[in-house]
Order: C-alpha cells, then structure tokens, then sequence
C-alpha cells in the first residue's frame, strides 16, 4: 500500500501565551500544499525501515517508525517494510515529519483493518507531535492551543497561484521557540482571511520571523524576492526556513529568481 503525506503552509502564526506543561498556546490556519512525500508499507517477515535521505539521522528517532511502534503497543500488528521517499525539505516549516507520521496511522489502521475511529486516530496522532492530528484530512483548518485544536475553515484561493522557496537551511523547532517572544496582534486572523490576499499584507504575521530572519537572513531575501516579483502575500511558513507567496496568476522561471540549491515548488491553489 502506498500513500502521499502532503505538506502544509501556515497563513499567519501568532504565539499567544506560554503554558504550564512548557508548551505554547498559538494562534494560526495551516492550509495543505500538494508538495508530497511517498510512504509505502507493506507487510514483511520482518521489520525494514528505508528512505531516500539516509542523513536523517537515527531511523528510531523517525516519527514513521514512531508511529508503526506505537500502534504496535495497542494492535497484534505484524512486522512491516516501511519505505518513505522524501520530497518535503526537513526543517522548513511544512509538516513533513507530522505528515508522514499521521499517514502511517491511517495505513496501518487501512491496511490491517484495525478499524480506529476518528478520535482514537486522533489521539495516537497527537502523542506523536501537536501538528499531526492536522494531517490526517486533507482540509484547511483554523488551529489554537498548541496547534491541535481545529477547526474547519472556508478560505477562497482558487484563483491563486502559491510558490514555495526552501533554502537549504534546516531550522530546529526547539530553537525557535527559544527564542520567540509572545504577542496578541491586534487582527482577528478568523476575520482577515475572509478579506483577499492583497489585503493581508500588513496584518497578518509570523511571529518567527523577526528571528528567524535574523539568525538567517536568506529567509528573508527570499521573501523580499516573492515580493519583487509581483506576490500579493508573502509569508514564511511555521518556525522557517521555507518561505511561499501567493500570486495572482503562474509565474514563469521561477529557477532563475533563487539559487539553484533552493528547492521550488509552485502550486495552483
């Protein structure tokens, strides 16, 4: 069985308050984007994990591998060859390693029948990172507290054209958070997505960006750059380092504005 974790974008992310557990309470919309990874499981005489980025690190530190042993508590799964090609950049803001682990849920639970209702696929896809409960449907959603509560959301960008710039930059979460500072912008983003993208530009924020850009100052040569070009919004995406804009309408060597390093993806929304 194979299956493509998609990738997400958030549109505004706004750190409200720090919580007692250590964790944030946020403010935010992740929007999905077509930029996909592969995840293909199947079942085998014993357990393999394999993907096309060795360099990730530990296999036992992979959320997919995380996921499949989790359930493995609970289920009498039986062993599995687990093969994950990876397009999402790691590190960039857009869920890759959330994605690929809440499709590993829903996979096994296919694939074995385990029969998992919502809230029970729910639960096991937040004990593996506060994002993941996003990933297992393929919707836009408005998201609070640490990013699990959500709540469906109509956002009209089908005339929009989205492009996505990653640099070669891997940014920790953890590093982010260090050093983010908490701030209520004074917009309601509920409200100011309901108004067109060119209107967004001077209210809504990430408030990563102030040191994210600092620290890395490519990421914000590449929203600079989206802006020169024409974007009527531009946005860096979660904690960095990918950056996207929205656009009115395709663009056309898109290569040629970045360098030739950076990985570009270029969507109609």
């Amino acid at each position: 069985m194979i299956t493509y974790p998609f990738s997400k974008i958030n549109i505004g992310l706004q750190i409200i308050g720090k919580r007692d557990d250590g964790f944030h309470n946020l403010e935010t919309i992740f929007y999905p984007v077509e930029l996909q990874d592969a995840l293909e499981i199947v079942e085998s005489k014993k357990f393999h994990f394999g993907t096309n980025r060795p360099e990730m690190g530990s296999f036992d530190n992979n959320l997919v591998v995380k996921a499949y042993h989790l359930l493995k508590k609970d289920y009498n799964l039986p062993p599995v060859d687990i093969f994950l090609y990876k397009r999402i950049p790691a590190g960039a803001g857009l869920g890759g390693g959330s994605s690929d682990a809440s499709h590993t849920i829903l996979m096994l639970d296919k694939l074995f029948c385990l029969g998992m209702n919502t809230e029970k696929k729910n639960k096991y896809a937040l004990s593996l990172g506060s994002d993941c409960p996003f990933f297992l449907e393929n919707k836009p959603v408005f998201a609070t507290g640490r990013g699990e509560i959500t709540e469906e959301i109509s956002i009209r960008l089908n005339k929009y054209n989205i492009i996505l710039v990653s640099p070669n930059t891997s940014i920790s979460t953890k590093e982010a958070y260090c050093h983010i500072s908490v701030k209520k912008e004074k917009y309601s983003l509920k409200e100011i997505i309901q108004l067109p993208p060119e209107k967004w530009k001077e209210k809504i924020t990430n408030n990563f960006e102030e040191y994210v850009f600092s620290k890395y100052p490519e990421t914000s040569k590449i929203k600079n750059t989206l802006y020169e070009h024409g974007a009527c919004f531009s946005l860096m995406s979660g904690s960095g380092s990918s950056v996207y804009g929205i656009f009115k309408k395709k663009q056309e060597n898109i290569e040629s504005w970045f360098p030739k390093n950076y990985n570009i993806f270029q969507q109609n929304l």
